[in-house]
């Protein structure tokens, strides 16, 4: 989330309406934007704990269980903005605008479930580099070919 409250990426693990997602991030947004640099990274609204980090001009927010533990939850954000700012160049807030499919994509890399994956920042990032090089070697093969072939090949498989 920016420093105005807009949300630049989110991802829920749970199933809830719109409505209720609406109400959540509106009461979670005012929460953290009107902490005090002072205050605990925690806090709870209605039985539910929350972890904020900041950086530069946006905030990072997980929604943890009761059970779970916070400082590990502060430590996956934390690598999670490393690993962005080793893809990105130091991440900024216009890297979530107009490369969210990449944020998205790093995002279901670090966390499958809700849960961290890899805490190996180089596999990781390698990893996300070979995914970008076959997209690229893809992107290149379909832009020299005409729409009858790409349709041909999509429903090939290749």
């Amino acid at each position: 989330m920016s420093r105005q409250g807009k949300i630049r990426l989110s991802k829920w693990y749970v199933t809830l309406s719109q409505k209720e997602q609406t109400k959540i991030i509106r009461e979670v947004s005012q929460r953290a934007l009107g902490r005090s640099a002072r205050l605990s990274n925690m806090f709870e609204i209605e039985g539910r704990k929350y972890v904020c980090r900041r950086y530069a001009s946006l905030y990072f927010i997980a929604c943890v269980d009761k059970t779970d533990n916070e400082l590990i939850t502060m430590e996956i954000i934390h690598y999670f903005v490393e690993v962005l700012d080793q893809y990105f160049g130091n991440v900024c807030e216009l890297d979530l605008i107009f490369n969210f499919h990449r944020a998205y994509f790093i995002l279901d890399e670090v966390l499958l479930g809700g849960e961290m994956m890899l805490s190996n920042k180089r596999a990781t990032l390698a990893y996300i580099d070979r995914l970008d090089v076959a997209a690229e070697r893809s992107e290149a093969r379909l832009e020299g070919s005409s729409f009858v072939d790409q349709m041909t090949n999509a429903i090939k498989g290749v």
